[in-house]
């Protein structure tokens, strides 16, 4: 679904750089890197073979010409970028929305997040959206994401739930973490198989440990016995000796 237009309004910037963003891409990739990259990610995308920073550098370079770039023209931007199976246009879109993120993108805006992750099947596009893009809309707004959160975090999509997670980490590396949140998912989850999910409560208790060591140790150790030996591991990686 593209964001629609307002009446009577044109992006042309934003038109204009999904076509340079998309001619830039096609003449960066290697085939030898777009089959590396593919088995890597066991991704059944189409693969250009562009590495993430020339994916970067193309999509500010195109901003920087073409722009300034409004909310409107970003948003845009990323709904041109999306569509079709290329994983490069797929990762341009996400660089276009992380980039200004924290200063353009409203609660509102993560319905657009959202469809992009429940599409993207792979890691690698949807934790650049959970960090950088979703992250730093709820550490600007915690209050107006909170409900959107929570739901993510129920959802039977296991890419939504790993979001909800890691989502959080922005809140936790600006010194203000949302601990009752944390609790709560990481604790809903801890029982989970999947690979994904132990994975990201990890992490996030591995991110809250460099600021607030006493409380991941002791919320292991009240957890230790349902905690998979991932989860454990991400999650004392950075504790101090000391931390109890």
């Amino acid at each position: 679904m593209m964001v629609p237009l307002e009446e009577g309004k044109v992006m042309p910037r934003a038109d204009d750089a999904a076509a340079v963003i998309r001619e830039g891409l096609g003449r960066l990739g290697t085939a030898e890197r777009a089959e590396r990259d593919r088995a890597y990610l066991r991704s059944d995308l189409t693969h250009l073979g562009v590495p993430v920073p020339d994916v970067r550098r193309t999509v500010t370079g195109a901003r920087r010409d073409l722009g300034p770039f409004t909310r409107e023209d970003t948003l845009r931007l990323a709904e041109l970028l999306w569509p079709g199976d290329v994983y490069e246009h797929r990762m341009a879109a996400v660089e276009t929305l992380t980039a200004r993120a924290a200063v353009l993108l409203l609660p509102e805006d993560l319905a657009v997040v959202e469809r992009y992750v429940r599409a993207s099947r792979t890691w690698a596009l949807v934790d650049a959206l959970a960090v950088h893009a979703v992250g730093a809309v709820v550490a600007r707004e915690p209050v107006s994401c909170g409900d959107t959160l929570d739901r993510w975090a129920r959802d039977e999509d296991f890419w939504l739930r790993r979001t909800a997670l890691l989502a959080l980490i922005p809140g936790i590396r600006a010194g203000s973490p949302d601990l009752r949140r944390l609790s709560r998912y990481a604790d809903a989850m801890l029982d989970e198989r999947e690979f994904f999910i132990r994975k990201a409560i990890g992490w996030v208790l591995r991110e809250l440990s460099v600021r607030d060591p006493g409380f991941v140790a002791g919320w292991v150790r009240e957890r230790r016995p349902r905690m998979s030996g991932l989860t454990y591991r991400e999650a004392v990686r950075r504790l101090p000796a000391d931390a109890g």
